[in-house]
This record gives C-alpha cells, structure tokens and sequence, in this order.
C-alpha cells in the first residue's frame, strides 16, 4: 500500500538547543529496500534535509536548532507506491519538554514534610507539581510556586505516617506538557502527641473492706496513637478528701488491670504515652461501696430480657432516659471461660437500640448484656438482657415421671426444665406426641406429625414452659400406645428417637353395662326357672286373688279399703266357693 501521511507528527525540545520531532510509521506492507523512508527538511527548503530515517513504529529525528526559534517544518514519507507529508509550525520557547527531576529528598515534621529536588537547565524558569499517595490510596497534588520551584512543603499530614512522594516539572512560560516523573520517594513523618482519649470501662466486685475494679482500655477510631503507644498511666484519687492520688504504668502489651480501692468515691484516669507525650486522659468515677451496694442489689432484682439474633448480629432495645448524656452495653464474648473476655460499645444520648455483633458469637450459646446510662463519666447499671445469636435445640428431653392411665385417656407428669446458661436456648414449650402401635394415630384436638419413617403421630402443643403436666384424652381402651414428651426452643428441637409405650386398661364401665345387660337378665331368668311354680304361683295364679288382682287396683273400683270386682266387668270361666263361711261373708 502506499504510504499514509505521519501519524502524531510533532516537535518539542528538551535543553533549548536540540529539537527532536516524533510520528508513529503505519503499516504499508512493503519491507526492505521498498520499506518507507521518511525525511524531515525546512518546508521553505525542502532539498536540504534536516535528518533521513527508516524506522518502525516510534520514530523520531533531532537536530541543531541554532539561533533559530521559528521552525516549519515538513516530513515526508515515500516508499515505491507514493508518498505523503505532514508539516509543523512551531516557536521552540512554546514547545519545552523538561527533563525529570532528580536528587529528591525530604525534611520532616510530625505533621508536613518539605520535599527538595534539582533538574537540568537551570536558565529554564519552570514549576512543579509533587504527587503524594496517603496510607489509603488517596492521591494528592500539590502545585510549587515559580518563585520557589525547587522545593515545596506539604501539610495537614499525620504523624508516625508512611507517604510516598514524586514530582514533575513544566516551563512556567508558555506551558507545553509536563516533564515524566521523578523516582518516587518514601517517607514517613515524625511521631507526635497522641491525640484523643482512650475509651475505658470497668468492673467492680464488693469485697471486705472496699472493692476490687477491674479497669479495661481500648483505642478507638477516634484515638490517634501518633506513634508508638509505650506504656499506659492508670491514676486514682478519692474525690471527698482530696488525698494524693495513687499511679501505676503498664507496659503497651496489656489492655487491663485491677486495683483495689476503699469505700469512698474515686476518681480514675487512663492516658496513653508514646515518645512525644501522653494522651488526654479518660475519665471514670467510682461511686462508694454503699451506693454501689445498692445498684448491685437492685441489678439482683432486674429482670433479664430476652433479646433476639440477626443475621447482623443480637439486637438489643432499651428505655431511653433524658438524664443521660451516654449509654454503655457490655458482654462477655467467651460467657463459659474465665476471664470471659469483657467488651463494652457505647451509644450516643439519642440512641435506644443497637445491633452487637463480634467475631466470637457462636449459636447456642447465651450472651448476657448490661445497659447502663452514664452522666458526667458516672455509669448506673439499667436493664440486662440475655440472648443468643441463633438458638438450638435442647440438649436433653424432659424425663417423665409418672404416667397415670385411664381407659380412654393418659396423664403425663415430668420434672420441671432446667433453663440455666448452659442451654442452647430459651424453652418455650413442649410437644407430646402419641401414636397407637399399629395404624397412624387420628385423635381429636391433635396435629399431625410425619417422622422421617413415614410413620404418622399426634402432636399437642404445649405453650408455657412452666407446666409439668399434660392429660392425653380419647384414647381407646385395651391398647397399646407409644409416646414421647420433646422440649422445644427458638431453634426447634431433637428428633424423637425414645417412646415410651403404655397400655391402656379395659373400659370398666362398659363392663358394668354388659354385666347389667347380660348377666343380670340371665341370672333373674335362672331363678326363675328354680322357682318356677313359686313364681307362677305368685305372679299368674290359677284362681287369682281378689285382692292381689291388677285387674282390680283402680281406685273407682274401692269401696272403704275393699276391692269390688265388678261383675258386668268380668268374663268369668268358673265360679268356685272357698267356704261356707266366706260366702256367707261375701
């Protein structure tokens, strides 16, 4: 292909006594002898040529510029198929390409760090621009002046802090591009004062004669160490008498301590100390044993919420008190060890509710939070929660006792659930299931449950974990039956793997009913086949009495407490006289 006019063709100068044009070849096809040649020459003059190259890719050409400022200037590419040409106009004052500075080095407070530098061609009046990269990422630019564009100072910096520094320059006059950058330099500012305060919590035990007060410490995001923490000062002094304080440093590797201290109110301080100074110390008031026997007391009297998990963590609510200008919560991450690992958050005045969450919450285990309101660095103890982060089932079923059986019906009694830390959550009830040996089991009021056999039981639910007794009704009578009584928590419970099996007894009173209905006709039929003529004679007489006769209990038919027959009433079949006498009676 022929040749296309050069691509990016322009011309710059580095030193004011040397220009050097560059251009980008394009692809032609052609090798060798028929490769493109290129020619850069005066466009006024173009039979003297300036500088004749081959070249591949980046290409470029440099001469002598003299006392010549103006240039225009002509590039030709030809190879056999054609040629091309491409022209630059240009004042070389306009067309400056600095070279990178060099010699970088630094001075360094805590808080700024002056950088220094050197470059070529001093007669150039030039400024700079330094590049500084933050611990984080974060680039910044920082423009010199022209007055002073060997050096320039960066502030705002933290102390004890690692950046990492490079700088470029450009003509001050007529600005064409910047220099490449400098050999990036790394420094690190000077250490300074700690700045905030640590935040610190504590834990007081009752004991004769005073109290033990356990003090923890630990940097917040708003504590800057600015160096290197060496030690940490804990200072107490009464608060009544104003007697001399009491101190004790501790080496940077601890983050607690205990002290003892008597039944007065106190004052405790914690500061942070590195090479430079301490921190500002933080602040906490110890109130006297006798009011804080109180709070204890009253804390024995506090009843423990119950809080739920999150997939975020346990969220925790409480009341809020316009008394207090802060709230703490603490807990322990490690509830069954010793020491148990006491964290604490605290919470601004307007806040009522928070998600806690740690790396050490596990399921199945209970977590006990205390809120407290502080006011003027004086906390008092509120409400106190327990929960889990995810509850699971109970680790052992409750054990029956005693099992008392009636033909249609089975009473259930078992021991009262023990519901103490160890749990793996907190009980909300207990679910009886019963099944009859052979077939699924369909009683009234009941649900059904399908156990991974496939096998089919009747569950009943039983919503308070305080009952300890639970009656099974219409169950049939001389059968045999399985059952089993499961605790259950916010995180279900155990698979049923023990029955216990019952046999119901026979329905008595239906028995009574056979035997009434059976028995009792059979028996009076038996006797009265033994006494058969005493019975006929009694019941159906051949000659009935008067007296005796059904016939004749209507009381029209008395006469004073005489029963008259009447005969106009009466069919009668054979007429007999007793006696004489009684007929003459009658």
């Amino acid at each position: 292909e022929p040749p296309d006019a050069p691509k990016d063709f322009s011309c710059q100068t580095r030193d004011m006594r040397r220009v050097t044009c560059t251009w980008t070849e394009e692809e032609t096809y052609l090798y060798g002898e028929n490769s493109p040649r290129y020619t850069l020459s005066k466009t006024s003059s173009q039979k003297t040529a300036l500088c004749e190259v081959s070249c591949s890719e980046q290409c470029s050409c440099s001469w002598d510029i003299g006392q010549q400022w103006i240039w225009k200037v002509t590039m030709t590419v030809e190879n056999p198929l054609g040629k091309k040409t491409a022209t630059d106009v240009f004042d070389v004052n306009h067309r400056m390409y600095p070279t990178a500075p060099f010699q970088v080095w630094e001075d360094c407070t805590d808080t700024e760090i002056t950088l220094h530098w050197n470059y070529e061609n001093n007669e150039i009046e030039l400024f700079c621009q330094t590049e500084v990269v933050q611990p984080d990422g974060k680039v910044e630019l920082h423009n010199s002046s022209v007055a002073d564009s060997r050096r320039l100072t960066v502030r705002g910096l933290q102390p004890d802090t690692e950046y990492t520094a490079r700088v470029r320059c450009g003509a001050a006059q007529h600005f064409w591009k910047w220099s490449e950058w400098s050999q990036p330099l790394t420094t690190r500012t000077k250490e300074g004062a700690p700045s905030g305060k640590l935040d610190i919590w504590r834990e007081i035990t009752p004991v004769i004669g005073g109290q033990n007060v356990t003090l923890f410490w630990k940097q917040t995001p708003s504590f800057q160490a600015n160096g290197k923490i060496i030690s940490y000062e804990v200072t107490w002094e009464k608060i009544e008498d104003g007697s001399k304080s009491e101190s004790i440093s501790f080496s940077s590797v601890y983050n607690s301590t205990r002290i003892f201290i008597d039944n007065h109110s106190y004052r405790i301080s914690i500061m942070a100390k590195n090479n430079v100074n301490f921190s500002l110390p933080s602040v906490l008031i110890i109130s006297r044993s006798i009011d804080n026997s109180r709070n204890i007391f009253s804390t024995e009297e506090l009843k423990e919420g119950q809080v739920n998990g999150t997939d975020d963590g346990i969220f925790i609510s409480w009341e809020p008190r316009s008394v207090y200008d802060s709230y703490i919560i603490d807990w322990c991450n490690f509830p069954r060890l010793q020491p148990c690992d006491l964290q604490w958050k605290r919470f601004g005045p307007n806040t009522s509710s928070a998600v806690i969450s740690s790396a050490a919450f596990v399921p199945g285990v209970r977590y006990k939070f205390c809120i407290y309101g502080s006011v003027a660095n004086r906390a008092s103890l509120l409400e106190k929660k327990i929960g889990y982060l995810r509850e699971l089932p109970p680790c052992l079923d409750p054990i029956v006792r005693k099992v008392d059986l009636a033909y249609n019906s089975v009473t259930l009694s078992w021991d009262s659930y023990l519901t103490n830390e160890s749990e793996p959550g907190f009980v909300r009830g207990y679910h009886v299931y019963v099944s009859p040996i052979q077939g699924n089991c369909n009683l009234k009021g009941s649900k059904k449950h399908i156990l991974s056999g496939e096998s089919e039981l009747c569950k009943y639910t039983i919503e308070n974990p305080e009952e300890k007794r639970y009656t099974v009704k219409h169950l049939m009578p001389n059968t045999k039956y399985k059952i089993a009584v499961k605790a259950f928590t916010g995180g279900g419970e155990t698979p049923i793997f023990n029955f216990r099996y019952i046999d119901t007894p026979y329905n008595l009173n239906m028995l009574y009913f056979v035997f009434l209905l059976v028995i009792v006709p059979t028996l009076v039929a038996a006797i009265c086949h033994w006494k058969m003529k005493w019975v006929k004679e009694c019941c159906c007489p051949v000659i009935p009495s008067p007296n005796k006769s059904k016939v004749l209990s209507f009381k029209e038919f008395k006469i004073d407490s005489e029963k008259v027959l009447k005969i106009n009433d009466c069919l009668p079949d054979v007429l007999a006289m007793d006696s004489n006498a009684e007929a003459h009676k009658l």
